[in-house]
């Protein structure tokens, strides 16, 4: 069952602006340890597209905040929610610290997507509750 559903459409400029006033300290606040590395990677190599992974991220933990109905409240933080790829390439949530341990109390999973193009970057993300193991237990025969 959806428990909620988030998006996010993001500036890329206006993160592009932000970095420049704060000379990269945004991104440190915004990614996790793991996204930091992938950021400062593709930073490297291009300057433009290091800045549209850093929005798509921004978008897609935005919509995750709101899929939870939290917003940017406590246990939702922004490096406790990570947006990874997975070797396939599709983006998956990764939690961690207490909004991990919230999260998984409620058994939700949580499925993302994200998009960039030129100046604008978006997130969608849907939040459901875990489906239940199938029974092994035979099932009851209806009586007319």
């Amino acid at each position: 069952m959806i428990v909620g559903i988030g998006t996010d459409l993001c500036d890329i400029r206006r993160i592009q602006a932000v970095l420049d006033r704060k000379t990269g300290r945004f991104a440190e606040k915004v990614l996790g340890p793991r996204e930091l590395a992938v950021y400062q990677a593709r930073s490297a190599r291009s300057a433009k597209r290091g800045v549209a992974y850093l929005a798509t991220r921004f978008a897609a933990k935005e919509a995750f905040s709101k899929a939870i109905g939290l917003g940017m409240h406590m246990p939702m933080t922004w490096r406790a929610c990570e947006i990874l790829n997975a070797p396939s390439g599709k983006p998956e949530v990764h939690l961690t610290g207490e909004l991990a341990t919230w999260f998984a109390a409620r058994g939700w999973v949580a499925h993302v997507t994200m998009t960039d193009e030129v100046d604008h970057a978006a997130a969608f993300v849907v939040v459901e509750t875990t489906p239940e193991p199938p029974s092994n237990e035979p099932s009851p025969i209806p009586h007319p």
